[in-house]
C-alpha cells in the first residue's frame, strides 16, 4: 500500500462507494470482502435513513446495521452509501461522505466521560453521575456568585456572564432548542454558536438588502443559471455533490461558469473563465461591476424602478466623504446613524421620486458612490488584470435582460473579513440591478459550511438573537412594550405587508415556549426572566474577557474553539485561566486537551494549568434522530441507525440531566434569581432525557385554546399542532420555539421526514422534506413576475396567479390573495416592500458598501485617495491590536481554505480520510518558491505576528503573482485540517497565523486576508 499514490486511491476508490471499496482495498480485516458487503446489505442489514454530518449540502445517505433487532442486540453501521432518492444528491456522496463509517467507528470517538484534575497530566475515567453532580455544582456556585440581577443603574437584567455557552454546529435542531433553554434559563448572555465564525455576515447583509440572512434560492435551482458568478468560495472543493448543479447549469442550459478567487482552485479547474484577486479586496472588484453596469447602463430598469428603492429620498444632511458616512464619532469609533434614512411625508411615509430624476434618488447616490471604482483603479487595487475583470463585467451586464439570469455562489471567502457583510451587500446590490432576486437561476447562494449551522442561526443561538431572527432585549428595554416597540417596524410605504410588524406574535409565542403556564399577561410572559445584553458577548469578545480572567467556566458543544478560533497561542491562554471547562463531543479534540503538552503543536506545562476539564461523550449523526437545515432552508428530519458506542450520551441527554440537577439544587437550596431556572417549561416526558419528536413539536408550535378567525369560526383547537406561523396571537393562546419552523410538524405529522421527490417545475421539489418558511423554496418569488403579473421570462415562471390566488411550482413569497397590480412590494419583510440598494441603519458600517483594506494590508498608502484605509468601526480590542503585523516584516498575503477530502478538524479523525491527506501542506506559487529556492515537497516556515506553522511545500502555478498598486504581491495558501488529535500525522492549527479581528456587523474573524513570512527550514 506504501506505493498507493492518493490519486490512484482515489479513482480505486470512488467516492460515491469509498467504504465498500476501502474493504476489497485491504483497509479493513481481510476475512471480510466486498461481496460479502453486498450478501450482508441485502439479506442481514437494516437499512436507515440520514444526511450527512459534513457540509451544507445536507446530502441524502443509506446507512446499513447488523443486528436483528433482540432485545440485547447492538446494530453496527457496517456500510454507508448515497440515497439515489435525494433531489439534490441523487446517491452521490463527496470523499468526506464516503469516510462516514470510518468516523462513526473513529478510535478517536469518546467512550466513556473523563475527568481532568487541576495541574494534572492526565485523564480519569469517571461516571455519568459524578460528572454531572460536579457539574451542576460548578455551575449553580458561579451563578450564584457572579449572577447580577440589577445593572448599575438599577435596570433589572438577570444576566450570567462569568460562564458561557458554545453550541454545536452539526447537532440537531431539536439540540439546539435545549441548547438555548438551558443556557437563557441560566442567564447565559456568552451563547454563541459557528455560525459566528462562518456566515455570520451574510445574514447581516442579505436581511438588511433583501429581508431574510439565508440562501435566497437552491441547490437544484442552480442548474437554471446562464451564468455562474463562483466568488468567494470553492463549491467543487468544499461542496463537491452541490457542485454538480453548477455542471448541470453548464450542460444543460449553456451556462458560462466564472471564478474569482485568489487561487486557480477546483472550480476555477471546470469553470469557463477564472481572474485572479488579491485577497482582501473583494467589496472593490464589486463596487466596480456596480460602476460598470450603472455607467454602462446595464440594469433592468422596470425591476429596478419598482422593486428595489431606487426612486426613494435620501435626506439631505446624509453625505459620503473620505472613507467616511456622516456622524461618525473618532472617539467611539462608531457611526450615529440619524442621517441615514429617507426624507418623509406628512404621514411618516418615504418620500419617492418614479421619474429618478431627483439627485438625492437612492439610484442616483449609489451612482456617484461607486463611480469611483472604475475599471482601472479596480484593477490597481485587486491586483485582477483590467481585461478579466471587464470579462466579468460584460458577462453579468448580458443578464440585466429578462430572459437570463445570474447566480452567484459565495462562501467563507466573503464572509471571513471585517467588511465581509458589506462585500456580500455588494453583490446583492448588483443582482438587484440585474433583476436576478427572485429569480429562478438567480439569487444569492450563500452556501454553508456545516450540516446544521443555518438550523442553529434560525434557532437564535447567538449571544444577542432570540429564535426566528427576533432579537433578545437590552438593558434600555426594561418593559415589554418598549422591547416591542422598538423591535417592531413601521409600514415606509402605504399599503405594504411589513411582515415583521408580527412581532410581537412571534415574540409572546416564544415566551410561552419558554415559560409555559408562568408565563402570564400580568408578568408580561415572563419578560423579566430573559436575559439582557449591554453589550455583544461574542466569541471574539468573549475570550478577550476570558483572557483578562473575567470568565471562570465554559461549556463547548460540537465545537472545538482551540481550532477555529483566530489566534489559537491567545485562545489556549484564555482557556488555561478558566476554573472548568467542559466539553461536550463525540471526538477528542484539541480544546479538550489544550492543557496537554503537544511538543511544538502546543508547547504548555500542564502542571501550570489549574483548569478542571470535563470530557463528555455525546453521539453523533449516525446515532441520532433529528432534524437540520441545509443551505437551501430544507429542514430533513434523519433516523438513528445505531446507538452510541460505550456510554456516550446523546446531547439532549446531557443537557437534560445537568438541568434536571440544577433545578433540584435550586428547589432544594434556593439561591441567586431561581425563578427562571424553575419556571423554564421543561415538561418532557423524561426531562432528563428528551426525545427529539416532543422538541421537534415544541420547535412547532401549539394552540393553547381554540383558535378562531375574523368571522369567529374555530380554526384550530386546543392542543392541536400549529400549520403555519399565520395563526399566531400575542395573547398568550399559541406557542412556537421558532416561528420561522411553524408548519414543520403539523396536526398532518412529521412535515420534516417526508420523501415525495416529484419536480414541480424547474427542479422545485417541494413535496421532500420542509423549507423555512412556509415550505416555500424561492424566496422573493414573486419578483419573478412584474407588477402585472407576467413573468419576465416565461421559461422561468414557477408562480402565477389562477384568478383567486397564487399559484405554481413553489409558495408564493407573498400575500395569497393579493392580485396582479395590487402595488403590493414583493419584499414582504420589508418595510418598503422592495429591495434596498440602501440599507439605512441596518449595517453598523454604512447604508451602501465601500472598500476597506484588511487590518493587516501589503498595502503602504491609501487606495481612492481617501485617508481612512481600514473598517472604521470594526472592533479593536488593545491586545489584538499589538498582534498584528506589517509588511515589512511579512511581506506576503495569506488566505485560509478548504481541502476535498477533509472537513475542518473533524475528517482527520477518520482513517479513510486521514490515507487521503495525510500530512500538512501549504501552497506557494511557484516565482515565490524560486525566488524563496523552495522546492516542492521541502519544509517550510510560515509565520505571522501571532505565532508560526511548519508544513510541506507544495509549489504550485494557481497562485499568481499580483500588480497591486505598483507592487509585485505574491500570496499564500493555508489550508485549515490538521491539529494535534486524528488519525492524521500531527500539524499546527492553522489559526496560530489568524488575527482576531471581525466584520464589524456580526464579529465573524477575518481568516481570508493577513500577512505572513515565508522560509525555507
Amino acid at each position: 500500500m506504501t506505493s498507493l499514490g492518493r490519486r490512484a486511491f482515489l479513482v480505486n476508490t470512488g467516492t460515491c462507494v469509498a467504504g465498500a471499496s476501502a474493504v476489497a482495498l485491504g483497509f479493513v480485516p481481510p476475512r471480510v470482502q466486498a461481496q460479502e458487503t453486498r450478501q450482508y446489505k441485502l439479506l442481514r442489514a437494516r437499512e436507515t435513513r440520514n444526511n450527512c454530518t459534513y457540509c451544507s449540502v445536507g446530502c441524502g445517505i443509506l446507512m446499513y446495521s447488523l443486528g436483528d433487532g433482540a432485545k440485547n442486540a447492538k446494530p453496527s453501521i457496517f456500510h454507508i452509501e448515497g440515497d439515489p432518492d435525494h433531489p439534490v444528491s441523487r446517491g452521490s456522496l463527496c470523499p468526506k461522505g464516503a469516510g462516514l463509517v470510518d468516523f462513526i467507528h473513529s478510535e478517536s470517538r469518546l467512550q466513556y466521560p473523563s475527568y481532568r484534575a487541576p495541574g494534572s497530566q492526565e485523564w480519569t475515567r469517571i461516571s455519568w453521575e459524578e460528572a454531572t453532580d460536579r457539574i451542576a455544582r460548578l455551575l449553580k456556585d458561579d451563578r450564584d456568585k457572579n449572577f447580577i440581577q440589577t445593572n448599575e443603574k438599577g435596570e433589572r437584567v438577570n444576566r450570567w456572564i462569568s460562564t458561557g455557552m458554545l453550541a454545536s454546529s452539526a447537532a440537531s435542531n431539536e439540540t439546539g432548542l435545549l441548547d438555548f433553554k438551558f443556557a437563557r434559563a441560566m442567564g447565559i448572555v456568552a451563547l454563541d454558536c459557528q455560525a459566528r465564525l462562518c456566515h455570520g455576515p451574510t445574514v447581516a447583509a442579505l436581511g438588511s438588502s433583501l429581508g431574510r440572512g439565508a440562501m435566497t434560492n437552491s441547490w437544484v435551482d442552480i442548474k437554471n443559471a446562464n451564468v455562474v458568478l463562483i466568488m468567494g468560495g470553492n463549491p467543487a472543493e468544499a461542496h463537491p455533490v452541490g457542485f454538480k448543479w453548477v455542471v448541470e447549469a453548464k450542460i444543460r442550459n449553456a451556462a458560462h461558469v466564472m471564478v474569482v478567487d485568489p487561487r486557480f482552485n477546483r472550480s476555477a479547474a471546470v469553470a469557463d473563465f477564472y481572474a485572479p484577486i488579491r485577497a482582501g479586496s473583494d467589496a472593490a472588484f464589486l463596487l466596480g461591476v456596480v460602476n460598470y453596469l450603472l455607467s454602462h447602463d446595464k440594469i433592468q430598469h422596470e425591476y429596478v424602478a419598482a422593486y428595489t428603492n431606487a426612486a426613494l429620498i435620501v435626506r439631505d444632511d446624509f453625505q459620503f466623504h473620505d472613507g467616511l458616512f456622516t456622524g461618525y464619532d473618532a472617539k467611539t469609533r462608531s457611526y450615529d446613524m440619524s442621517s441615514w434614512e429617507y426624507e418623509r411625508d406628512g404621514q411618516g411615509y418615504a418620500k419617492k421620486d418614479p421619474t429618478l430624476q431627483n439627485p438625492r434618488c437612492v439610484l442616483n447616490l449609489l451612482r456617484e458612490h461607486a463611480s469611483r471604482y472604475t475599471p482601472e483603479l479596480v484593477s490597481q487595487i485587486t491586483g485582477t488584470p483590467e481585461k478579466d475583470f471587464l470579462h466579468v463585467c460584460e458577462t453579468l451586464a448580458s443578464t440585466s435582460v429578462p430572459d437570463r439570469t445570474a447566480t452567484i455562489l459565495f462562501a467563507l471567502g466573503w464572509t471571513h473579513h471585517t467588511n465581509g457583510s458589506q462585500i456580500i451587500r455588494t453583490a446583492a446590490i448588483i443582482q438587484m440591478l440585474l433583476g436576478n432576486i427572485g429569480m429562478p437561476g438567480g439569487g444569492m447562494n450563500a452556501l454553508r459550511g456545516h450540516s446544521n449551522i443555518q438550523g442553529f442561526t434560525d434557532l437564535g443561538l447567538l449571544s444577542t438573537r432570540l429564535p426566528g431572527y427576533m432579537n433578545l432585549p437590552k438593558d434600555s428595554q426594561q418593559t415589554l412594550d418598549t422591547y416591542l416597540q422598538g423591535v417592531t417596524p413601521k409600514a415606509d410605504e402605504q399599503g405594504e405587508v411589513n411582515y415583521w410588524h408580527n412581532t410581537p406574535k412571534f415574540f409572546v409565542s416564544l415566551m410561552k415556549t419558554l415559560w409555559g403556564d408562568h408565563a402570564t399577561a400580568a408578568n408580561s410572559w415572563g419578560y423579566d426572566w430573559l436575559p439582557k445584553w449591554d453589550r455583544s458577548y461574542d466569541m471574539l469578545a468573549y475570550f478577550e474577557l476570558m483572557g483578562q480572567g473575567k470568565v471562570n467556566g465554559y461549556i463547548a458543544q460540537g465545537f472545538n474553539p482551540l481550532a477555529a478560533m483566530p489566534d489559537k497561542n491567545q485562545m489556549r491562554a484564555a482557556l488555561s485561566k478558566l476554573k472548568f471547562l467542559i466539553t461536550i463531543d463525540p471526538l477528542d479534540t484539541e480544546t479538550a486537551n489544550f492543557w496537554q503538552n503537544e511538543g511544538v503543536y502546543n508547547d504548555v506545562n500542564p502542571k501550570e494549568i489549574q483548569t478542571e476539564v470535563f470530557r463528555l461523550p455525546s453521539t453523533c449523526f449516525a446515532e441520532e434522530n433529528g432534524s437540520i437545515v441545509n443551505s437551501a432552508r430544507w429542514v430533513q428530519w434523519h433516523f438513528a441507525g445505531a446507538r452510541p458506542p460505550g456510554e456516550a450520551w446523546g446531547d439532549g441527554r446531557i443537557l437534560g440531566t445537568i438541568f434536571t440537577k440544577l433545578r433540584a439544587l435550586y428547589a432544594k437550596e434556593g439561591g441567586a434569581c431561581p425563578e427562571p431556572v424553575l419556571n423554564m417549561q421543561w415538561n418532557y416526558r423524561d426531562p432528563e432525557e428528551p426525545l427529539a419528536e416532543e422538541v421537534a413539536r415544541e420547535a412547532n408550535g401549539y394552540a393553547l385554546a381554540d383558535i378562531q378567525d375574523a368571522s369567529g369560526a374555530v380554526v384550530l383547537r386546543k392542543g392541536e399542532l400549529l400549520p403555519d406561523f399565520s395563526v399566531m396571537k400575542d395573547d398568550g393562546t399559541t406557542s412556537s420555539y421558532c416561528w420561522i419552523f411553524a408548519g414543520s410538524w403539523t396536526q398532518a405529522g412529521n412535515q420534516m421526514a417526508r420523501r415525495d421527490n416529484t419536480d414541480t417545475g424547474l427542479g422545485n421539489t417541494p413535496g421532500w422534506a420542509w423549507a423555512w418558511p412556509a415550505n416555500r423554496r424561492l424566496l422573493y418569488n414573486r419578483a419573478s413576475l412584474d407588477p402585472q403579473g407576467r413573468p419576465w421570462d416565461p421559461r422561468r415562471q414557477i408562480i402565477e396567479w389562477n384568478g383567486q390566488r397564487w399559484a405554481g411550482a413553489d409558495v408564493a413569497d407573498y400575500p395569497p390573495t393579493s392580485p396582479p397590480g395590487s402595488g403590493v412590494g414583493p419584499f414582504i419583510m420589508q418595510s418598503e416592500g422592495v429591495a434596498r440598494l440602501f440599507s439605512r441603519k441596518a449595517l453598523v458600517d454604512g447604508p451602501f458598501p465601500e472598500h476597506y483594506e484588511p487590518t493587516e494590508s501589503p498595502i503602504a498608502g491609501a487606495a481612492l485617495g481617501k485617508t481612512v484605509r481600514h473598517n472604521p468601526v470594526a472592533r479593536m480590542f488593545p491586545d489584538d491590536v499589538a498582534r498584528m503585523g506589517g509588511p515589512e516584516q511579512f511581506p506576503y498575503v495569506a488566505t485560509t481554505y478548504s481541502v476535498t477530502e477533509l472537513f475542518r478538524h473533524w475528517t482527520k479523525h477518520s482513517r479513510l480520510n486521514a490515507i487521503m491527506q495525510p500530512e500538512q501542506f501549504v501552497e506557494i506559487g511557484d516565482r515565490l518558491a524560486e525566488r524563496l529556492g523552495i522546492a516542492a515537497g521541502d519544509r517550510v516556515r510560515v509565520s505571522s505576528k501571532r505565532g508560526y506553522i511548519e508544513a510541506k511545500a507544495v509549489v504550485t502555478k494557481r497562485l499568481k503573482r499580483l500588480n497591486v498598486l505598483g507592487q509585485q504581491l505574491d500570496q499564500v495558501g493555508i489550508p485549515c485540517h490538521w491539529g494535534f488529535k486524528g488519525a492524521a500525522r500531527k500539524g499546527f492549527l492553522a489559526n496560530t497565523l489568524t488575527p482576531a479581528m471581525g466584520d464589524a456587523n456580526s464579529q465573524t474573524p477575518e481568516f481570508k486576508a493577513f500577512l505572513v513570512n515565508v522560509e525555507k527550514i
